[in-house]
């Protein structure tokens, strides 16, 4: 394995000992990284994490529903060529200065091996995904409007995540590598916290886990909270001074948990009134 390809997790990035030998794998064998779990659970910000700790560019393709592979790799600007040749600005003889290279096509283009994320893969149609796996394999891509062959200058180390939405193809799985994210236990939630926070009170953490995941295993919530909502929570109950003891038995600001009527109206059947009414009326913000 190259050490210069050596993930080893970041500061701002708690990552499994499993999660940082996938990614080193990975890398190592030139075969796109896969990751699958549910929201919340650190897939998207991996990428960044990868980046940072391996000093390298991070590219961003977000996939839409209508994503084709092609859009990954230029786009050809014919509004702008038309408006120009309207209106005088420039040479519209110069068809290069229309082609806009795809985030794929950046990534083969950067000077340096850098990082593609190409995030929520499962949102595309069914054939986008081994459509993607044909252009990374050639590294190479034809512009018939130049007549320019553009060539990778280095192949990235590609980051693919996936919701689960839909199925992904059987010949696009054999040839990622495959990693799961598991939801954070407790004791790596903590980590995950004081990671963004070191300086909360140890007390105040403990209650907002035990409290978050409390809320987390009531059965019939239609979207259960993620990290991103409880360190938003742990974070607001500490600028409004809410006491830890008041997190067990009344669970204060649950806005920042729960974001559908039907959660909130669980929580206040399970919990009471209190649950509901502290959004506002312990806030000493």
């Amino acid at each position: 394995m190259n050490i210069n390809y050596h993930y080893q997790g970041s500061a701002k990035y708690i990552a499994s000992s499993e999660l940082i030998n996938a990614v080193n794998v990975s890398a190592a064998l030139n075969r796109p990284l896969l990751i699958k779990g549910e929201p919340g659970t650190g897939k998207t910000m991996l990428a960044q994490s990868i980046a940072d700790n391996l000093k390298m560019k991070l590219i961003i393709w977000n996939i839409k529903s209508t994503t084709k592979a092609q859009d990954g790799l230029y786009m050809y600007d014919t509004v702008q060529r038309l408006y120009d040749s309207q209106f005088g600005e420039g040479d519209v003889r110069d068809i290069k200065r229309y082609i806009k290279l795809g985030r794929l096509g950046e990534a083969f283009d950067f000077e340096e091996r850098a990082i593609l994320l190409i995030d929520e893969i499962d949102k595309a149609d069914i054939e986008f995904p081994n459509d993607l796996l044909w252009e990374l394999d050639q590294m190479n891509f034809y512009i018939p409007e130049t007549g320019e062959t553009i060539t990778a200058k280095h192949r990235p180390i590609v980051i693919i995540t996936s919701n689960a939405e839909k199925e992904l193809p059987d010949a696009f799985l054999r040839r990622c590598i495959f990693h799961y994210i598991a939801f954070p236990d407790e004791n790596m939630m903590k980590e995950i916290i004081k990671v963004h926070y070191p300086d909360l009170d140890n007390k105040l953490v403990q209650y907002a886990i035990n409290g978050f995941y409390k809320i987390r295993t009531l059965p019939g919530l239609q979207k259960k909270p993620s990290t991103s909502e409880l360190l938003d929570w742990v974070r607001a109950l500490a600028i409004g001074g809410i006491e830890p003891e008041l997190i067990e038995r009344e669970l204060p600001l649950p806005g920042l948990l729960l974001k559908k009527d039907h959660d909130m109206a669980l929580l206040k059947r399970k919990y009471g009134g209190g649950a509901t009414n502290a959004r506002v009326g312990y806030w000493r913000g």
